[in-house]
């Protein structure tokens, strides 16, 4: 059925299709719904505690005996600078004030930890036929310990120099994240927030210098972008704006409306939410933060400062401070129940690959 199986193979599943795992959105239902319909369900297991990490697997594994994914996050700990955070809660105070907040935290804790020596435990217990990193690789010896499990693993790179590091560090499948992409962009180095390269041209360079699978991700929402993917070389796609709108996804009302309503251009890459470079809808707020690029806390310590907007604006149904990610080719979505959109897309697919 496909013309190029190598993905298909490594992974055991019938579609090469992987559902992003889009952290807080991504469900067990969602994952399992998409597993049992051929592709590769993922769940985002960084910015969850290890009790909710090992249930959410559970409630996984109990709906599907097909391949999974666990997806987690392998960033830099955030570094401590009074400066950088007295000035943001300078930046932030009036916004607080808008909303009623009182007083913005003097030092919030941090949400959640990189990926450490807890989560390879909890990985190595929960066993899943696949595990991914965002923002790089952990450790080495946290690397082995994922190998020697037989966990396949899988990497995000947004540039070619950072596909070589992960061939060369041993992963079995590279996601060539283009800039399109909704949400955090996987680039191991944050100096740049609008720098960044297209799906179109990132992926055949990537296909070119590795001789691992490539999964193409970043502004693929229909069965002609998983043409296009395979035309570029890759073996595979990672979707994760298109599934938000399945039932089984894990989103407000607020920001399903914002999707039913997305258009190319109302994106944009900004830190002001969680201190890195993402791609969200546009708002006041993230204007405002981006006039003067001025430092902002590293994430996720940021997190800690606008939480209470998102989740006042939230409540109130406020768009002014809303952290809705999505990426750029949200007017495509489709609300369908993810099985059937899996369906639909594996058919559209067929039927453009087939007029070659």
């Amino acid at each position: 059925m496909w013309s190029r199986t190598d993905l298909l193979d490594l992974l055991e599943i019938d579609h090469p299709i992987i559902q992003a795992p889009m952290a807080l959105s991504a469900t067990p239902a969602l994952a399992a719904a998409v597993s049992n319909a051929g592709g590769l369900g993922s769940l985002a297991c960084a910015e969850i505690s290890l009790d909710d990490l090992r249930t959410q697997a559970g409630e996984l594994r109990a709906a599907t005996d097909r391949p999974f994914n666990l997806n987690f996050f392998a960033h830099d700990p955030p570094m401590e600078n009074a400066d950088v955070d007295a000035l943001a809660r300078k930046r932030l105070k009036p916004f607080y004030e808008e909303l009623g907040l009182g007083e913005v935290p003097a030092d919030p804790p941090l949400p959640f930890g990189s990926f450490d020596a807890d989560r390879l435990a909890a990985l190595l217990e929960i066993k899943p036929a696949v595990a991914s990193f965002h923002f790089g690789l952990p450790a080495p010896e946290l690397v082995r310990g994922i190998k020697a499990a037989g966990c396949r693993l899988l990497c995000s790179a947004t540039s070619v120099a950072e596909a070589e590091s992960l061939a060369a560090a041993g992963v079995d499948a590279i996601i060539a994240q283009g800039w399109e992409a909704g949400g955090h962009p996987g680039t191991f180095d944050v100096s740049f927030e609008d720098v960044g390269v297209g799906t179109m041209a990132l992926v055949p360079q990537i296909v070119d210098a590795v001789t691992v699978p490539v999964i193409a991700a970043g502004g693929i929402a229909d069965g002609r972008g998983i043409a296009a993917a395979f035309a570029l070389g890759a073996s595979g796609v990672q979707m994760g704006t298109a599934f938000l709108s399945c039932p089984e996804a894990q989103v407000s009302e607020s920001h399903r409306n914002a999707l039913r309503h997305a258009s190319d251009q109302d994106t944009r890459l900004t830190r002001a939410f969680s201190g890195r470079p993402a791609r969200a809808r546009n708002n006041r707020y993230i204007d405002a933060m981006a006039e003067h690029r001025r430092p902002l806390p590293a994430f996720p310590k940021m997190y800690g400062f606008s939480d209470p907007l998102h989740e006042a604006a939230a409540a109130s149904g406020d768009p002014n401070f809303q952290f809705l990610l999505y990426g750029q080719a949200a007017a495509l979505n489709r609300e369908l129940p993810a099985a059937e959109l899996v369906e639909t897309l594996v058919a559209e697919a067929q039927q453009v690959l087939g007029a070659r």
